[in-house]
């Protein structure tokens, strides 16, 4: 299979980013059918916590769901197979039908924050800022960071049922808030 975990990758020739649109849920799917067919792909993800009937459950999730990226040079490629893959729904394009490129730098910036195969939003925090825990039992929860160290750990002050209460977490766990 073609595709791959976070890491550096080299653009070849006249090779580039492309979006793909997968159907819905199906990401992981519509990358293991590109992978076989040979094209290269990416689908960035992040640890994720949902409850379920006061279960909580980690998992990886896409990082924007509905959509993998694609290595394509399209003189060389035969794209148009791209859009009948199995899980693919469609490849970004004009409305001519040609696929339009990720602008440089956006997928290149991804794949330099993963950590394994895990993409990590928590390059650019600061002490002060609003952050979104991601992970964990305060999962979803939009707190203020108060305090970084240097060994990843930090503090977010949550306001919970009226009072501040401060948490304890990885850096890890954390994206800035939107």
């Amino acid at each position: 299979m073609s595709s791959f975990d976070c890491g550096p990758r080299e653009l070849v020739g006249n090779e580039k980013w492309f979006l793909v649109r997968s159907r819905p849920k199906a990401e992981a799917k519509a990358q293991w059918h590109l992978g076989a067919q040979g094209f290269r792909n990416f689908l960035p993800q992040f640890e994720k916590t949902t409850r379920h009937a006061r279960k909580l459950r980690t998992a990886k999730a896409p990082l924007f769901p509905g959509y993998l990226f694609i290595i394509l040079d399209l003189q060389r490629d035969r794209w148009l197979s791209v859009r009948s893959t199995v899980g693919v729904s469609d490849l970004y394009g004009n409305r001519d039908g040609t696929p339009v490129a990720v602008p440089h730098g956006i997928v290149e910036t991804l794949i330099d924050r993963c950590d394994g195969d895990l993409v990590r939003l928590d390059g650019s925090l600061a002490e002060g800022q609003s952050v979104r825990i991601l992970s964990g039992p305060f999962a979803d929860m939009v707190g203020n960071l108060k305090r970084l160290n240097a060994a990843g750990r930090v503090q977010v002050l949550l306001h919970i049922m009226g009072a501040t209460v401060p948490v304890v977490l990885h850096r890890s766990a954390l994206a800035p808030a939107t």
